[in-house]
This record gives structure tokens, C-alpha cells and sequence, in this order.
């Protein structure tokens, strides 16, 4: 809907609102006039008689006039309208909207002080008209005022809290709107970072190695036919497997129906890391004392940190031996250490993206470990990290 077209639909449902209840409080006032007028002596046409068709309608005028205002000044409107109907029986309906509307305020105070002057005001209708009335009818002037009251009370209290409700429920449809959009902002991000995580250890190791072999092809001129052809073909498999596992890990983030879900890294297929590094080139050695079998965040996270380990050695120490040593027992802590010598040879560095380590601590610090990385006496580079492994087994028997 236009912008400025539903203000003015707005502006016209309030004026449409004011006016039938303004309609509506004055043919209330109706059958208490006409029910006083005919509860007048006959031939009452003369003097006091003659209030009721020309005063009492121009009291009422004004009552329903002043009833515009009620919402900018409720008590002052209410209690100027109760005590104008103990003058105008045509008024009675603009009190009774007066009262009700205050109510819907729900206040008691307010609404007792107008109670109560509307039942006063409404006496001086028997000082105002010679109406005869029978003895022991007091109680009976008292009760229907105030009968009249009560159920404009109880509308205008059961409208307020009508009023409060649907206020409460808009700021509660709000609230769980704008917690539904911070949520949804938050799961963006995440999943922004995991896709960034994600692309970072598939692809950074692969393309290391791949860039490692393509900077030896290009700086080794006394290489046999035979070695150029490993390299070359090394630098093939390695894009290759760099572009499955790519889409295989856009296929996992695009959740892709019918498509199986890759193989995730685990303990067990160190080995395997192990031996495509050595066969994109690097002098690769691994030492594993490992008692038992981890849970599987555990063994992802090692995995992931023999990767950043090769990758980052790849990268800043091309040709220079690396070890690795995995160690630990269920009950206690797995130990990950990826160490590599001095570069022996020179080759151009890939760019790097500067999140490899810093996404590595978050992962570790989610797994509760932690993670240490230093250059080492000898010129070279440690990367360790300490991952807590509990032992289910026992506390299953426990």
C-alpha cells in the first residue's frame, strides 16, 4: 500500500470511529428523555416543563460535543458530562460514553470519582422535573443510576483490557521479530564463517601443495623427463581433488538433496594426509602413539591440525623436513605437534590468507583445547595442540 495513502485510511477509520460513538451515545439519551417526558404531570408544557425541549437538547449538544476531547482529556470530560447529565436526561447516553471510555483506563481511582458523581448528578433530575414519585422508591432512584454505571464500567474495563492484550501480543509479535531477525542475522554470519572455515582446509592444503610443485617445476632446470612428468602430473591430481573436494563441501553447505555427504576427516585418515603430502613432494615422518579411538569432533580437529601444519610448511618452508607426532590416551589428552626445519630451497610464496591459524584456535577452543604455534631454536616452525579426550567408556560403566 502507498505510503501516503494509508495515513489517510487511518485518519478516516478513527473519524468514522468518533462519530458513531457519538451517534451512538446520543440515541442512547433518547428513551431517558422520552421516558421523562412521559413520567411529567400533563399540561406540563409551562415553566420548569418547559427545560426538557429546549435546554435539556442544548445541554446535550454540548455534552456530545465535549465528548470529541475525551481522549485528550479524559477525566476532566468525564466528570464535566456526569455532572452536565444531572441537567439534560437527553445527556445520559454522552455520561454513560464518558464513563465508559475513562474506564477503559482501568484505574479505580478515576473511575470511583465519576462513578460517583454520576449517580449524584443524576438526583437532581427529580429537583429539575416535578416527577411524583412513591414513597420508598429512594433505593429505587439509587439503583438503576448505578446499575446504568456498573455496565458502563465493566464494558469500558473489559475493552481496556481487550486494548492491553492486543498491545501486549503486537509487542510480543515485534519482539519475536526483531529476535527472529537478530537469530537469523547471527545464523548468517555463522554460516558465512563455516563456509569460510570450510573453504580454508579443503582448499588451502591442496592448492599448497599444488603451488609447492609448480614453483620446483619452475625453478629446477636440471629435472630428468621423468621427475617433470611426476610434478606435472602431481600439479593435475592435486587441482583435481582440489576441485571435488570443493564441491563437495558446497554440496554439504547447500544441503542438496540425494547428494551423499563426503567423508568427514577422522584420526584414521592421517595416514592418507600423510601420503599425498609426500607425494606432492614434502619429506613427511609420523609418529603415532595413540591408545584407543577418540570421538569424532576430536578426530576432526586433529586432522585439521596436521593439515594447517603441512599446509602452512608447504607454504614457508618448502623442501624442509616435517614431523609429526600424535599421542595420547582415552581419559586424558591427545597431543598434536606438526614441526618443520628450516626452507631448503627458495621458492615464490601463494598468497596467503592470514585465517588459517586463527580459524584453527576457534575450532580447537570449540573442541576445548588449546593451541600453540612459535618458530622454534633451530629456524623452524612448532604448531601444537592440547584436545581433551574423556573417556565414555568409563563413565558409561559409572
Amino acid at each position: 500500500m502507498n505510503t501516503d495513502v494509508a495515513p489517510r485510511l487511518g485518519g478516516w477509520q478513527q473519524q468514522w470511529q468518533q462519530t458513531w460513538r457519538v451517534v451512538a451515545a446520543a440515541a442512547l439519551g433518547i428513551p431517558f428523555w422520552v421516558s421523562t417526558g412521559a413520567a411529567l404531570p400533563r399540561g406540563c408544557a409551562t415553566d420548569t416543563c418547559s427545560w426538557l425541549v429546549s435546554g435539556d437538547p442544548l445541554v446535550a449538544l454540548g455534552c456530545l460535543t465535549a465528548l470529541l476531547w475525551r481522549r485528550r482529556f479524559p477525566l476532566a470530560v468525564a466528570i464535566a458530562v456526569a455532572i452536565a447529565s444531572g441537567a439534560s436526561t437527553l445527556a445520559v447516553g454522552a455520561a454513560l460514553l464518558a464513563l465508559c471510555s475513562i474506564s477503559t483506563r482501568r484505574r479505580p481511582v478515576e473511575i470511583g470519582v465519576v462513578t460517583l458523581v454520576y449517580v449524584a448528578a443524576s438526583q437532581l433530575t427529580l429537583v429539575l422535573y416535578p416527577i411524583e414519585s412513591p414513597p420508598g422508591t429512594l433505593w429505587l432512584q439509587l439503583a438503576l443510576p448505578t446499575l446504568s454505571a456498573g455496565i458502563a464500567v465493566a464494558m469500558g474495563v473489559a475493552i481496556g483490557a481487550g486494548r492491553g492484550e492486543v498491545r501486549s501480543l503486537r509487542e510480543r509479535a515485534e519482539s519475536a521479530e526483531r529476535e527472529q531477525t537478530a537469530r537469523a542475522e547471527q545464523a548468517r554470519a555463522l554460516e558465512r564463517n563455516r563456509i569460510a572455515r570450510e573453504m580454508h582446509d579443503v582448499l588451502a592444503h591442496r592448492i599448497s601443495l599444488v603451488a609447492m610443485q609448480a614453483g620446483v617445476l619452475d625453478h629446477r632446470r636440471n629435472l630428468t623427463t621423468e621427475e617433470n612428468r611426476t610434478l606435472i602430473r602431481g600439479i593435475a591430481d592435486g587441482s583435481h581433488q582440489a576441485l571435488e573436494e570443493l564441491r563437495d563441501v558446497l554440496g554439504v553447505l547447500r544441503a542438496d538433496p540425494g547428494r551423499p555427504e563426503p567423508p568427514q576427516p577422522s584420526l584414521d585418515r592421517i595416514p592418507e594426509l600423510v601420503a599425498d603430502a609426500r607425494t606432492s613432494g614434502l619429506d613427511v615422518t609420523l609418529t603415532t602413539t595413540v591408545t584407543g579411538r577418540p570421538s569424532d569432533v576430536v578426530g576432526r580437529t586433529c586432522y585439521r591440525v596436521i593439515q594447517e601444519g603441512l599446509t602452512n610448511a608447504a607454504k614457508h618452508a618448502p623442501g624442509a623436513p616435517v614431523h609429526i607426532t600424535v599421542e595420547g590416551t582415552a581419559g586424558g589428552e591427545l597431543h598434536v605437534s606438526v614441526h618443520n626445519s628450516p626452507a631448503t630451497t627458495t621458492t615464490p610464496q601463494p598468497p596467503a590468507s592470514g585465517f588459517g591459524l586463527l580459524g584453527l584456535a576457534e575450532r580447537i577452543t570449540l573442541a576445548g583445547g588449546k593451541l600453540s604455534h612459535h618458530p622454534t631454536h633451530d629456524g623452524g616452525y612448532a604448531l601444537t595442540a592440547h584436545l581433551p579426550w574423556p573417556n565414555h567408556d568409563h563413565e558409561k560403566r559409572s
